[in-house]
């Protein structure tokens, strides 16, 4: 308890008069299961490889990203193996995404709660700034992990919604915000700040306190301008993408995107808009199946 305390303390004293509000990312949280890791792509010849996603609604065609290879070549070894057929678009969002790739959801109950399936291993996350969560991105689901590896089967594809300017420019100092937290906290949960602090405190001066946590969140200040060089940049094609077209820009830098939808909007929307059940499963189950097809 008197560790917690100074944390406290601490953490009150380095963000005196600041709230944040934190942004939920909407992605169900499941077990880690051991897992062995794709590390390395598979293929070194495959490009501009596009996916059909056939089901009731219609069919949707997703383009790979060659700028993320782990994930394109582990997507096409899938559908080249006919796992995704049959599976379940399991959770549904409105204004948000559809997921699927379950594949404890092919033979589900009506009753299942779906979401915690895998096919025993995960993918390095491939974060890329110029590739983001747009309306019709393609991306990787995951549990929290802290290294933000990724499934090695489920995804989700973005319907999202369109934000305003005020919005994604509150978004981002979210962010950073939650991010300069991370590194408070694990700096103040070391021993020998800990130690510091409880010695400072019992002599009574409370400057002398202030002072040492004004050099360390100097310290941290500068340790976060080198982890995000480009924090404070904003990149105007993307906004205006979110404000003319919509997306999920909350999720950026957090999951893998490795594709996007070239056809099949309307059907994403179908699917996005259908009736779900408290966990957001579809009363009616929506089936896929996939292929590979020719670049269009």
């Amino acid at each position: 308890m008197k560790k917690l305390s100074l944390i406290m303390v601490c953490i009150s004293i380095a963000f005196f008069g600041t709230a944040q509000n934190k942004k939920s990312n909407n992605k169900k949280q499941t077990p880690t299961p051991k897992h062995t890791t794709i590390t390395a792509p598979l293929k070194k010849d495959i490009k501009n490889q596009h996916v059909e996603i056939n089901t009731e609604f219609g069919n949707m065609i997703v383009k790979l990203y060659d700028e993320t290879p782990l994930h394109r070549d582990n997507f096409i070894k899938l559908v080249n193996e006919g796992f995704y057929d049959s599976l379940l678009f399991h959770r549904v969002i409105k204004s948000f995404m559809i997921q699927g790739g379950d594949p404890t959801s092919k033979n589900a109950s009506p009753e299942a709660m779906l979401g915690a399936g895998d096919n025993g291993y995960k993918i390095m996350p491939e974060f890329r700034s110029d590739i983001f969560h747009k309306r019709g991105a393609l991306a990787a689901a995951r549990d929290n992990n802290p290294q933000q590896m990724s499934s090695g089967c489920q995804f989700y594809i973005v319907q999202g919604r369109k934000y305003t300017a005020q919005e994604l420019e509150q978004m981002i100092n979210n962010k950073n915000l939650q991010r300069k937290q991370e590194l408070l906290y694990k700096v103040y949960q070391s021993d020998s700040v800990q130690a510091t602090v409880s010695s400072l405190q019992n002599t009574g001066d409370k400057e002398v306190v202030r002072a040492y946590m004004d050099k360390i969140h100097a310290s941290i200040d500068e340790t976060y301008k080198r982890m995000y060089p480009n924090a404070d940049k904003v990149n105007l094609d993307q906004m205006q993408t979110y404000m003319e077209y919509g997306g999920a820009p909350h999720l950026d830098g957090s999951y893998t995107v490795f594709g996007e939808l070239v056809s099949g909007f309307d059907v994403l929307d179908k699917i996005a808009t259908t009736t779900t059940k408290p966990g957001d499963r579809p009363v009616n189950d929506i089936r896929m199946k996939m292929r590979l097809v020719p670049q269009p």
